[in-house]
């Protein structure tokens, strides 16, 4: 199922995978937890309000495809290429159309790209096959030959987190998903020294295994991923960037959610405790699987902006709530209650780009220089105490 993907008639792989949901009159008549397998194999454990919240989520998936293909029968099958114009001797007829094209494509992602279409135009749009157009065609085979043996730090760190990688999942779990898994991180590890392996990246590929079908290509989405969508440093040894995420999305907060972000303050609540898991596994431990994606299919488009809107929406989805809480334990619960029933993703993703407000690239960047001095300072900080106790030790 998940190694190298053969095209095939596509409409009938699509329907073929979107199945309904039905749980037996037993436990319609019972509020009690029922277990099922979603789309991409992950058990997922809810009641039957969130199973019908599925079937509702997968008909939407349906409806979704359906004008997909109504686009690919109109405009061609790679039609949400033409999206920018290259030449200023374009006519004004074809500027015209690309526009047309964007902001159609602009729109529709953010409706979700139905999963059997999800490969191609993620490693079309998120900038992986020009990436990979620029090295030999043998690059990573090559590479995971070459590197088969070596043991390194990251390698190890690898190795001890496999059988973490979302243990029981019916592939991911089993030898051939630890292989598979194993040569993309460790590739990568090769491929970028100064990012090497940090935990959270097992996630993210594990995911990118799952719906890209083929080793090569979660590598390079991988590899566009991590040196052109994120920040830079997230995943660097001292996660300078993922620190910097931190700090401008609680600005964020308390610029969306002044309220909110004020009592978090006087319960001495400090972001990091959920947002670190979000920027570095980018929600895929935290969200539903489907959910998730959506998220990945905007982000793959917009940017790393993507990722401040959830984050936010999230906050705000649960604001009532998290206003009543009187202990950051409240706070942590409520959240990560929330985020793991999250299973219908227009739900998140209507308040992150509708209710959250409006947010620029350029806007956050300024956000992240801004707060870069400060990160940086306290990280030098803590590394002159650690330095401190060590030598202390050694007398």
């Amino acid at each position: 199922m998940y190694g190298t993907h053969h095209r095939k008639d596509l409409a009938f792989e699509y329907k073929s995978q979107i199945q309904i949901l039905r749980p037996s009159i037993h436990a319609r008549r019972a509020n009690i937890t029922v277990k099922f397998q979603d789309l991409y194999g992950f058990t997922v454990e809810g009641n039957v309000d969130d199973v019908n919240v599925l079937n509702e989520v997968r008909e939407k998936v349906r409806e979704q495809g359906r004008v997909w293909w109504a686009l690919e029968a109109s405009k061609g099958a790679n039609w949400y290429l033409q999206t920018q114009v290259t030449s200023s001797t374009l006519k004004t007829s074809l500027k015209l159309s690309s526009l047309v094209n964007g902001i159609t494509l602009k729109k529709l992602i953010r409706k979700g790209i139905p999963p059997v279409l999800r490969p191609k135009v993620w490693f079309s749009l998120s900038g992986a096959a020009k990436k990979k157009s620029t090295v030999p065609e043998s690059y990573y085979q090559d590479m995971t030959m070459a590197v088969e043996d070596k043991v390194t730090a990251a390698t190890k760190q690898i190795d001890h987190d496999l059988p973490r990688t979302f243990p029981g999942h019916p592939w991911l779990d089993t030898s051939e998903g630890h292989a598979a898994l194993r040569r993309v991180l460790v590739a990568y590890s090769f491929r970028d020294s100064d990012v090497g392996y940090c935990q959270g990246l097992n996630y993210v590929a594990a995911l990118l295994l799952l719906v890209m079908k083929t080793e090569e290509d979660a590598f390079w989405m991988l590899a566009v991923l991590l040196e052109n969508v994120l920040v830079n440093d997230c995943y660097t040894n001292n996660l300078s960037g993922c620190h910097v995420e931190q700090r401008v999305f609680k600005d964020l907060l308390t610029k969306k959610c002044p309220r909110l972000a004020a009592h978090l303050d006087s319960l001495e609540f400090d972001v990091s405790l959920v947002c670190t898991e979000w920027f570095l596994c980018l929600f895929s431990k935290s969200l539903p699987s489907e959910t998730t994606l959506r998220v990945w299919d905007v982000l793959f488009y917009e940017g790393g902006k993507v990722l401040f809107h959830v984050a936010l929406a999230i906050f705000k989805m649960n604001e009532e709530a998290l206003l009543r809480a009187h202990h950051v334990g409240d706070v942590i619960s409520i959240i990560q209650k929330s985020t793991h029933h999250l299973f219908d993703p227009d739900d998140l993703l209507t308040v992150a780009f509708d209710k959250v407000g409006f947010m620029t690239t350029t806007t956050i960047s300024k956000q992240r220089k801004k707060q870069e001095p400060a990160v940086m300072a306290e990280l030098d900080q803590r590394s002159r105490r650690l330095n401190s106790v060590f030598t202390d030790e050694k007398r």
